[in-house]
């Protein structure tokens, strides 16, 4: 492809490929920051250099629409578990390996996979025989719960005695002593006691996590989790220049206060220097996760026989409230991020939307809700209705222990048979954004692709999970490019190929016709408003 390193803001052409919506052209002219033009290969003559596509194809920027790449970043410099095979023993062997090279003062990472363990618990026990003098917390891959030794809970005064946060649990033995596993708010509250990254580590991490990103062809994303000190660094490192990809910062609602917090987000938003870092949304957590059965669902979850258990997950925020809050936001300019799993948390937060609406009129704001694990049928038309984006994270919908033994036996089986509802959603006109939730799951584009288009696993192949959920590989592209660029209100400029658009562009090695060639592919070229930032 020649010395795509040495490219930086000069004249390029982009000859002999398959240029995404333009399927009888095959030249696309970047002139500075910008799309110059798309036509045929004539283009190239005014070019400073030509980059041969060989017929690969090239598409838009991928972005984004939920990931975590401040927390990413810094996990990656932790115990990171997401890639250890999904055994106790291997966890144990992976963590008693770090805490031997790491002198740090706790031992912390992430990644690790509920079904791995009974009832998806793991205990303090097991962790105290690898690492008994210094405190462990180690959160699971979906970053709901956390493992942690005995020392951490000394540390935290965790005893029978304390009670359960009302936002979460700490699962206890037989007379009541936590034995080693927090679930939701138990995790914030052992947080606390935790010794905090410093101000430079947090900007390392931000730079890390995008580096990861660029490489897989992200040129834009939404973090869905950014506190004051999150914010700092990413205003911090876009002040140095190192931010490369266009960020909306998802700013953290804090679920124990209250409107108070209002202003304090306009204040913040007030004093954001203009640049590649926006903190022009606001991140409510509506319920838990499925797994461990505080998502807020519509029915009972069932226990291990499928009778009724009364429990219906929990409401992070009490659904009157939301209303109000969100209706306060949307009138002062925020768009509101809702981290919604459950039925009736979707609900909840399309409740709000409608509320906000009825307040203020249609705002435009694009609130989106991100996860939509189960959505009621009712439900599914508010959408397009409400103009709520569907936040989708295609690499959940598919079968694997976690779903098949830790979701769906203990869910209503209606509820069940609604899950990850896309085809659904796009049918009643609704507009579908992908995501990843990263460090949660991989952000790879291209297994989310392969994903979305066969709701399946690229390697021993099960059974498609609801298969008639499934969408085309038209669809899931869009998902990732238009559909991102819309819920950022980036639309206008990104996500597309065209004349006048930011020159955000991905090369990949093979055209995209299948999700087996998706699962395959790979990223060969990253370009962010004209300059080349990953190149293979």
């Amino acid at each position: 492809m020649g010395r795509l390193g040495t490219i930086e803001r000069m004249s390029i052409a982009f000859v002999n490929g398959l240029i995404r919506g333009h399927p009888q052209e095959s030249c696309v002219l970047v002139d500075g920051h910008s799309i110059a033009a798309v036509g045929s290969p004539d283009l190239a003559s005014s070019a400073g250099e030509i980059i041969d596509l060989d017929g690969r194809p090239l598409l838009p920027g991928f972005q984004d629409s939920h990931a975590h790449p401040s927390q990413a970043g810094l996990e990656l410099a932790a115990c990171h578990l997401l890639d250890v095979d999904h055994r106790e023993e291997a966890y144990l062997e992976a963590i008693a390996d770090y805490a031997s090279r790491s002198d740090a003062s706790w031992i912390t990472g992430a990644g690790w996979s509920m079904e791995a363990f009974d009832r998806g618990i793991p205990t303090a026990a097991t962790l105290d025989a690898i690492v008994p003098d210094r405190p462990v917390m180690l959160w699971n891959s979906d970053h709901h719960g956390a493992w942690v030794n005995t020392k951490a809970l000394e540390i935290a005064g965790f005893t029978a005695a304390t009670p359960d946060p009302e936002d979460g649990r700490i699962d206890r033995d037989e007379h009541g002593n936590p034995i080693g596993s927090l679930q939701e708010g138990a995790v914030d509250a052992m947080r606390s006691f935790m010794p905090e990254p410093t101000p430079e580590e947090r900007v390392a991490g931000i730079a890390k996590g995008q580096s990861y990103l660029l490489a897989l062809g992200i040129t834009a994303w939404q973090d869905a989790w950014v506190e004051p000190e999150t914010h700092d660094a990413y205003v911090t490192l876009d002040g140095r220049g190192g931010l490369v990809a266009d960020v909306i910062g998802g700013l953290w609602w804090e679920r124990s206060q209250g409107a108070e917090q209002v202003d304090r987000f306009a204040a913040l938003r007030a004093a954001t220097p203009p640049g590649r870092y926006r903190a022009a949304s606001i991140k409510m957590m509506l319920d838990g996760v499925a797994e461990n059965h505080t998502a807020s669902m519509l029915e009972q979850y069932r226990d291990g026989s499928g009778r009724p258990t009364g429990n219906h997950g929990i409401d992070f925020i009490e659904p009157h409230d939301l209303s109000r809050y969100v209706a306060m936001l949307d009138a002062i300019g925020f768009q509101v991020h809702f981290h919604a799993i459950g039925d009736r948390a979707v609900r909840n937060g399309l409740d709000a939307i409608e509320a906000a609406i009825q307040a203020n009129g249609d705002s435009g704001r694009r609130h989106h809700l991100a996860h939509i694990q189960v959505v009621d049928r009712a439900d599914v038309p508010r959408f397009a209705r409400l103009g709520a984006g569907a936040n989708a994270q295609p690499l959940w919908a598919r079968h694997e222990d976690q779903m098949d033994v830790l979701t769906i036996p203990f869910l209503d089986p209606i509820a069940a048979g609604h899950q990850y509802p896309w085809r659904s959603l796009l049918d009643a006109g609704a507009t579908l954004t992908f995501g990843s939730d990263w460090p949660v799951s991989s952000p790879d584009p291209l297994m989310g692709i392969g994903t979305a288009v066969s709701r399946t696993r690229p390697t021993s192949r099960p059974e498609p999970f609801l298969p008639e959920q499934r969408v085309t590989m038209t669809e899931a592209i869009n998902a990732y490019t238009t559909g991102s660029a819309w819920v950022a209100h980036r639309d206008d400029r990104t996500g597309r190929i065209a004349p006048g658009c930011d020159a955000d562009l991905v090369v990949i090695d093979r055209p995209l016709l299948t999700a087996d060639d998706a699962f395959s592919a790979t990223v060969e070229l990253t370009m962010v408003r004209g300059k080349v930032v990953h190149e293979r």
